[in-house]
Parts: structure tokens; sequence; C-alpha cells
């Protein structure tokens, strides 16, 4: 089911049997119609020590909206952007960043080094994701979170497309993302442009960077 923006920080959801929607517990602001609310509990896969106390960083708690009604949704005041997902390929993003989704859509922690081996990991120490992300598979909604908006770029194959790690939101589709180095003797005595380090990412899909470098 589709979400419908409110305004730039409030989106409504319409929650239906069959038709459930997770979102992040807070996230909550207000509801009509006879809609109950429960926790959800993700298991982590098995990993134990140190990776499994980063899996567990990068999940928060959600709670699955069930019954017959619409939903508000938001967070702290931040800007909420809605994404369409039409099954063509995932949605990589912050779990910190997820607002709501729809039930129907698979979600998974994607170790980052998976993604690019050292130079993923790389990339989400510089992006500031951490070393894992979260995605979301299939068809239906998402609402995340970002400061001051957010502006969708295209990614085509044969053009990347490049952004600043700390602008990042999230990107979505058969996207690969690598860290870019544009560094040179004036970044190393300080009088660079302070844009040496880039995220620079191939393929079909689009990128959405945020409208401040402020992570949430």
């Amino acid at each position: 089911m589709a979400f419908t923006q409110v305004n730039p920080k409030v989106v409504s959801a319409v929650v239906a049997p069959g038709g459930e929607v997770l979102a992040r517990r807070g996230a909550m602001l207000a509801y009509t119609g006879d809609v109950g609310f429960a926790p959800v509990h993700t298991g982590q896969g098995g990993l134990g020590g140190m990776a499994g106390r980063m899996v567990r960083g990068e999940q928060v708690a959600m709670m699955a909206a069930r019954g017959s009604g619409t939903v508000y949704y938001g967070l702290g005041g931040r800007y909420v952007t809605v994404i369409e997902l039409d099954g063509s390929g995932p949605l990589s993003v912050e779990a910190d960043r997820l607002v709501a989704h729809d039930a129907t859509l698979q979600s998974a922690v994607v170790f980052l080094g998976q993604q690019g081996g050292i130079r993923g990991a790389v990339r989400g120490a510089v992006s500031g994701q951490g070393m894992f992300t979260t995605q979301l598979h299939g068809v239906g909604s998402v609402a995340v979170l970002s400061h001051g908006g957010t502006l969708a770029l295209p990614v085509r194959p044969g053009a990347p497309t490049t952004v600043d790690p700390q602008a990042y939101v999230a990107h979505v589709g058969q996207v690969d993302a690598d860290i870019a180095v544009a560094a040179s003797w004036r970044d190393a005595v300080g009088r660079g442009s302070g844009e040496a380090i880039q995220l620079k990412l191939t393929g079909s899909g689009t990128v959405y960077v945020q409208a401040s470098e402020q992570k949430v």
C-alpha cells in the first residue's frame, strides 16, 4: 500500500486486515479507526560476540500496526521521505533512518564488507553507517528520515553519481556504492576543499541525499 505525504515531516498509512505496517517504536503520532499495536521481535541470525553486538546496533525496536484505520507517523520533527519499491532492487538504508514500511517487505541486516570487501567496510565508516546496513526487498512503501529533506538523483549505467558521504541517506535499485578519494597535497596540509572522500554510485537505480551533512 502507498503511504501519503501529509506534510514534509508526517506521513500517513492505511492499515487493513492483511495489510500491516511496521514502524520504529515512538514514530506513531496519531491514528483513526480500530488499530492495535504490537512489538516485533527480530532474531540475530545466529551471530554472536562482536558481530552480534554490531548487528544489534543496526537494528531498532519496531511496532506492527494491525486492524483497520489510518496511522500517522513522524519522528523528532525531522523530514520524512516516502520511497516506493517496485521489486526491481533492494533499498539500502541505515536502520536509524527508518520510520515505517509495509510489513510485506523483507528486511535483512547486511555486512558492508560483503558489498566491496574492505572498501565496503571503509565506506560504512566514512559515511557514518558503521559496519552494517539494512536492506528492504519487495514491493511496497518505505518512509525514511533526513535533515532538511532529500534529493533523489538517478544512477545510470555508464554515468556514475557521486555524493558527499555525510549527505548520503539511502539508495535503491541495482546499485553499487564505493568510496572515491580525490585527495591532493592541498588536502594533506589542510587547505583542500574538504571533499576529498566521496561516495561513488554505479549501476541502475536512485540515490537519496539530504540537505545537510548532519547524521540522524
